[in-house]
């Protein structure tokens, strides 16, 4: 779905001995990755954990996105494209920071009363971009979108929690769960927490995320929508906040990643995020701007979206992932910048956790080096030779394409018939929303952001019935150890449960994992302030652009 400027040794705790917790103590319980260092030990890159400040406002930025976004309804928003977007017009109860810790957002303080109680007191005076003040009505309304099953929200799985939503004041929220929940906090920071005006939602009906206003609080207000070109965002003066440094924001979609590249050299574009990966080089010797690594809390993974077929033996999955060569994807599909790994999470979203957790996270997880004898035996040992296997593949980008040909490759090496589906860009989001993309396919190349700094995020899709469990894997021990992370409010509690789940799904190969990946951002000569960070998915980043010198 995610991923530092200071370290905080230790982390902190959401400890339940306490009457109240406040939104400073969910900081400390969220603390961030280390600040700087490389995304594993493969890596020849180095991340940084800021971009230089900017010097002052600009008129416009013009940045890059490899797709349009369906749509910008908050509760559809799980992607690249539309939190790029979103991030910067919907703002959350809780916000993610760039140093990927918890803050307060459009509530100024969250506290815990008891295990299965969060109250949220929200900010006085904030306008939503009709010029209306946000209430606690407002609140009610928009957790209650992503509640409602009749919309099909990406982010129900957040509120399988919650009991009630109820505004207990003016400017306050109760928010009553059927069982203690760690995660749902940390989820008030994404896109799940958004608060939209109850009156404009309801108001654009059918049409909200597709046109018109979206309602919302952030530092820019949705300007006018060119399909299949722009969409353009323009500064929100009544906003309660720092004023966003740039008067309009154009976002230009350039599904070509040669097209990108040429965009952002010949100054077309600003800049961008998701650089491809065959342009790191060129865009980073080009002078006409910087290339940025930052903390992406990403995995490159191969999906396994369908267990009927030959992937429904374990054995299978273990032979394909033994005789992938993951070192040469991430020479060529990730341009260097990454490192190969066994592990589905990142290193550095367990930063905050003790020691112990984390070498037990990360011991005796599936082989990173090739064993093609092995696998070979595998597969025979399956009565699997011979087999026919559908990934998906796209022009989206070399770590795509080139991590489907490499799946092909293996599988050729191992006697399996794995053929490639060319998906087009725009069509590749749908993979995640509509089972009809995914007939056909058993399996396709995705890169998996965590969209809170806690392991959990992503563990919890193998869960019975989880949104992206789309091969349907069903295992009671599995489901109950994510109940019981989910309940752990202490960290190292839940860190030790967390790195059970680790290992069941390194031993099961439910995703196979490749590489951890930074997150790659380009900036020209004009612009900085941008965070480097994953953190712009859910943070108002564009608002930080502005003059660079």
């Amino acid at each position: 779905m995610p991923p530092t400027a200071s370290p905080r040794a230790g982390g902190g705790r959401l400890a339940l001995a306490t009457a109240v917790l406040s939104s400073a103590a969910l900081i400390a319980a969220c603390a961030g990755p280390p600040a700087t260092g490389t995304s594993g030990e493969e890596s020849g890159h180095r991340l940084s954990a800021s971009t230089p400040p900017a010097k002052g406002g600009i008129d416009s930025f013009t940045w890059a996105l490899y797709a349009e976004p369906p749509t910008l309804d908050y509760t559809m928003a799980f992607d690249y494209p539309q939190n790029t977007i979103l991030s910067n017009v919907c703002e959350s109860l809780m916000r993610w920071t760039p140093q990927l810790t918890l803050a307060p957002g459009l509530a100024q303080k969250a506290s815990n009363p008891d295990p299965t109680t969060w109250v949220y007191d929200l900010r006085p005076g904030v306008h939503f971009h009709d010029g209306s003040v946000m209430t606690a009505d407002d609140v009610v309304y928009s957790l209650g979108r992503q509640m409602n099953p009749d919309n099909a929200a990406a982010w129900a799985q957040v509120f399988q929690n919650v009991d009630t939503v109820t505004g207990t004041g003016p400017l306050q929220v109760t928010v009553r769960l059927k069982r203690p929940d760690s995660q749902f906090p940390q989820y008030m920071a994404t896109a799940a927490g958004v608060v939209a005006a109850k009156a404009g939602v309801e108001a654009a009906g059918k049409d909200y995320g597709t046109s018109g206003s979206l309602d919302c609080t952030g530092p820019f207000r949705l300007g006018a929508w060119n399909k299949g070109q722009s969409i353009e965002l323009r500064r929100f003066d009544g906003y309660w906040g720092t004023k966003a440094k740039s008067a309009k924001a154009v976002f230009s979609f350039l599904t070509d990643p040669s097209a990108r590249t040429n965009a952002m050299l010949s100054g077309e574009v600003d800049g961008g995020y998701l650089i491809p990966t065959e342009s790191y080089d060129r865009l980073s010797r080009s002078g006409v701007g910087t290339l940025y690594f930052g903390e992406g809390l990403s995995t490159v993974n191969v999906n396994v979206t369908s267990m009927k077929g030959a992937l429904g033996d374990v054995r299978v999955r273990r032979a394909l992932s033994l005789a992938l060569d993951r070192s040469g994807f991430v020479r060529t599909g990730l341009g260097g910048a990454g490192a190969t790994t066994g592990s589905l999470t990142t290193r550095a979203v367990w930063a905050a956790y003790p020691d112990s957790v984390r070498t037990a996270a990360f011991t005796g997880l599936a082989p990173t080096a090739q064993d093609i004898e092995q696998a070979k035996a595998l597969v025979r040992e399956a009565g699997a030779t011979g087999r026919t296997l559908t990934i998906a593949t796209s022009t989206i980008g070399q770590d795509v394409s080139l991590l489907a040909t490499a799946v092909q490759n293996a599988g050729a090496r191992i006697g399996l018939d794995v053929r490639l589906k060319t998906i087009a860009p725009n069509a590749f989001t749908s993979l995640f929303t509509d089972a009809k993309a995914r007939e056909g396919l058993d399996m396709f190349p995705e890169t998996y952001y965590d969209s809170v700094t806690d392991p959990l995020d992503l563990l919890a899709n193998f869960r019975t019935g989880a949104y992206q469990n789309f091969a349907g894997y069903s295992a009671k021990a599995y489901d109950d150890l994510v109940d019981r992370a989910t309940a752990a409010y202490d960290p190292a509690a839940r860190g030790a449960i967390e790195a059970e789940l680790q290992r069941t799904a390194s031993e099961q190969l439910l995703w196979i994992p490749v590489a951890e990946w930074p997150t790659a951002m380009f900036l020209n000569k004009r612009i900085t302030g941008a965070p480097t960070t994953v953190a712009y998915l859910y943070y108002p980043w564009a608002a930080d652009v502005g003059a660079a010198r």
